[in-house]
């Protein structure tokens, strides 16, 4: 019987019962928070499901001195192998290919002064990394940082896999829960920001292009690109990459998968590893708290600067070729959430007004202009300057 016993109470020290903290239980409510919110609020349900169901893998409690290769950070674990993709900086271009062969560029090739708006976008970027730094941050973890203000995931995530590893949970979760809350943050702003009447102001459709035309872009832009920030070349090799496979109408069946299949694989153990590196000693942190305030703020002076840029744009356009204000927040990167907001406005005060094309034309720039920077400050820039 002395042996039954001592054998049940040796079993109960490996499960997680025993080996709880109140850091593990608040992770796991979190997760389940996720979880509820991309299912019930259909909030970005793509992303937060891995996201949420990681963050509960990523603290279920197990002693760690037991040998049994389960955690993410033990090596030879299922998990650490799947999280090699995130560390290593492999996962976000291939999500970036999944992204370029789904794009289709013409609104931005159609007029071309629409990058200007994503390129104001990234202010939130420089506004970010600045106040980092007065926070005490070190310059690369500033970095890091920063580029939450994008509201582009998997280039945070190769930022902060390269510049500060120990925040890139942090970081990732951040940037995703912001991408997830744009239909939350963003419409209050466009509207305290944007009168009624600019509100309806209604845009010319944009021009038809040529098939030439969309196969020369990712070419041209590819090679300007990458002269200006090498470092991007990761990222933005494989956007451009995707794009020309699907334009070219000769590697159809490729740019399928790179946009569908593969691209969901690499989402779900993106999304999955990401949440579980969430790790209630790593995440419950002061540090933590300051990367959600900074990351909000970062989000919010994006979306403010695309807006009130096209504003002041307006000033010098003449009166038939004035752009609606209310496609300013698509300059960030959430692609294609932001362009659907600008729409949805839109449509709310004018219901002929159908701004979803024009929309995507700053938002596609936002998604270069995260990967190159605005003005000499971004993802790639930001990597090369500071190693």
């Amino acid at each position: 019987m002395d042996f039954i016993i001592q054998n049940f109470q040796e079993f109960l020290t490996y499960t997680g019962f025993a080996n709880a903290t109140a850091g593990n239980l608040i992770m796991i409510l979190v997760g389940i928070v996720c979880i509820w919110l991309a299912i019930k609020k259909d909030f970005e349900p793509l992303l937060l499901v891995p996201i949420g169901l990681g963050i509960i893998l990523g603290n279920i409690p197990f002693r760690t001195d037991a040998g049994l290769e389960i955690g993410l950070y033990e090596d030879n674990s299922v998990l650490n192998i799947f999280y090699q993709g995130v560390r290593q900086g492999w996962y976000p271009p291939l999500v970036f290919l999944g992204i370029g062969a789904m794009t289709d560029f013409s609104a931005l090739i159609s007029n071309p002064k629409l990058i200007l708006i994503g390129a104001a976008a990234q202010f939130g970027i420089f506004g970010a990394y600045m106040i980092a730094l007065a926070l005490g941050f070190e310059p690369n973890q500033a970095a890091g940082i920063a580029i939450i203000g994008g509201a582009d995931g998997p280039t945070a995530i190769f930022l902060s896999s390269k510049l500060s590893p120990n925040l890139m949970g942090a970081i990732a979760v951040c940037a995703y829960s912001y991408m997830a809350l744009v239909p939350v943050i963003q419409p209050p702003l466009m509207r305290l920001l944007t009168t009624k009447n600019e509100r309806v102001i209604k845009m010319k459709p944009a021009r038809q292009v040529s098939q030439t035309e969309k196969i020369l872009f990712p070419i041209i832009g590819l090679l300007l690109t990458t002269f200006i920030v090498p470092s991007g070349l990761p990222l933005l090799g494989m956007l451009f990459f995707g794009n020309l496979l699907k334009e070219s109408g000769k590697t159809t069946r490729l740019a399928k998968t790179a946009g569908s299949s593969l691209n969901d694989v690499i989402v779900m153990l993106l999304g999955l590893t990401v949440g579980c590196s969430t790790q209630a000693s790593e995440f419950l942190t002061l540090n933590t708290v300051k990367i959600f305030a900074l990351g909000a703020l970062a989000f919010i002076i994006a979306s403010a600067s695309g807006i009130l840029f096209v504003k002041l744009m307006n000033v010098f356009l003449p009166k038939g070729k004035k752009i609606n204000p209310l496609i300013g927040n698509a300059g960030v990167s959430a692609v294609p959430m932001s362009a659907r907001i600008s729409n949805n406005l839109g449509l709310e005060y004018d219901r002929h007004n159908f701004l979803l094309m024009h929309a995507m034309g700053p938002n596609v720039a936002g998604v270069i202009g995260s990967a190159v920077g605005a003005w000499g400050l971004a993802a790639g820039a930001l990597l090369g300057f500071l190693n």
